[in-house]
């Protein structure tokens, strides 16, 4: 019975792996070799160019550009979606009153809301929004006339001075519901006499929320920041469907340029070496992130 679970097990795990491999790691070993040649995806031939692609994207302004709006996300999303995470998962789940720790009337509702765009895909999200900031017919410009705001009304997506922010703003929008639940799940874990003792200590909120909940969470997000930092640079399926990278390059991402290069202009050996460059910089911030975010866990008895 011993040596008899092995083919058993391999009948379960070999045809899963056998289409991961194929289907999965397959394309990422091909976009490697692709990305030394001068494919345009439309024939069998090519040339094999070495480095080149390499040298040209290195000089290539539109890359750079894009890069910079990737960083740029890459200090926003993580911190501000986390910040309020944080926040509305500490009054949801543990902001009582006069030391009484059972949150605020209606929590279930309010995690309900905060976790539907979850259930919405990101083409919905794309579309939504982008009538939602339609200058003349948008939800948001509509609103903030209907208040004598109308010096504020902008053409949100149209402006390169303001469209990265707003697609920024819906970034935050779409993943901070997860993270409410997800640190509420998390709380749940730590005992209410902690932050009894604190509220009965007077420690305001803010010091309760830094000096306990986020020492007691740091794994939760360590995790958290990891993932937000992968979606900050995959952020191609938003900005393709809300403003294709405009307007001027303003939004233009590293996905965007992949797929502008390789589908727009047909070069799709320089695009796969920008999607070798975008993989190797998306593990090594991966890596980083952990290094940076890594404590000692704190165990409680």
């Amino acid at each position: 019975m011993k040596h008899g679970k092995w083919p058993l097990l391999a009948t379960f795990l070999l045809p899963p792996l056998a289409l991961y491999a194929y289907f999965v790691l397959s394309p990422y070993a091909q976009t490697f070799v692709i990305s030394t040649t001068d494919w345009h995806g439309l024939s069998r031939n090519y040339n094999v160019v070495g480095l080149d692609n390499f040298k040209k994207l290195w000089n290539d302004e539109h890359v750079w550009n894009a890069l910079l709006h990737n960083l740029w996300l890459l200090l926003l999303l993580p911190v501000v979606t986390i910040l309020i995470g944080l926040f509305l998962a500490t009054m949801l789940n543990v902001g009582g009153r006069s030391g009484r720790i059972t949150g605020v009337r209606g929590s279930s509702f309010y995690k309900l809301v905060y976790f539907s765009p979850q259930m919405l895909s990101v083409a919905v999200i794309g579309v939504l929004w982008t009538e939602v900031y339609n200058p003349r017919s948008g939800l948001l410009n509509a609103a903030l006339r209907a208040i004598g705001l109308d010096g504020l009304a902008q053409i949100w997506l149209g402006d390169p001075d303001v469209a990265l922010w707003a697609i920024v703003a819906v970034m935050v929008w779409a993943n901070v519901g997860f993270y409410v639940v997800l640190f509420g799940a998390a709380m749940q874990s730590v005992p209410k006499d902690i932050y009894e003792a604190a509220a009965l200590d007077g420690a305001s909120r803010f010091a309760t929320m830094f000096k306990i909940t986020v020492p007691l969470l740091w794994d939760t997000i360590q995790v958290a920041w990891v993932y937000l930092a992968i979606i900050a640079m995959d952020s191609f399926a938003l900005v393709q469907i809300m403003t294709r990278g405009g307007p001027s390059f303003s939004t233009d991402v590293i996905g965007e340029r992949v797929y502008d290069v390789s589908f727009g202009d047909s070069q799709f050996g320089y695009g796969s070496a920008i999607g070798v460059v975008m993989f190797f910089l998306t593990l090594s911030i991966t890596v980083v992130a952990l290094q940076l975010t890594r404590r000692e866990r704190i165990e409680l008895s």
